[in-house]
């Protein structure tokens, strides 16, 4: 398992990862699900195709790193995230 803390410094890296935590909130896309998990380290965006999560429900996610670039007014408010594979 990676510490979810250990994610931020590697954006982008492709790198696979497991990590393991509690499903906070539940944001739904189209045909995907993205559920923000939470470890005692820190908390990530898991963008999934699972449906069937709850808030509160203990998870262990294996995924891609990915992250996503939201340039605004020359500043960079990027989000890295998990993409389960």
């Amino acid at each position: 398992m990676t510490p979810i803390r250990e994610l931020r410094s590697q954006p982008d890296s492709n790198t696979t990862v497991y990590i393991q935590g509690k499903v906070e909130k539940i944001a739904p896309l189209l045909k995907r699900r993205a559920y923000l998990v939470r470890d005692e380290t820190g908390k990530i965006w898991v963008i999934t195709n699972q449906t069937n999560l709850r808030v509160g429900d203990q998870v262990v996610i294996k995924g891609q790193i990915r992250y996503r670039s939201i340039p605004i007014a020359n500043r960079e408010y990027g989000e890295v995230y998990v993409e389960e594979k």
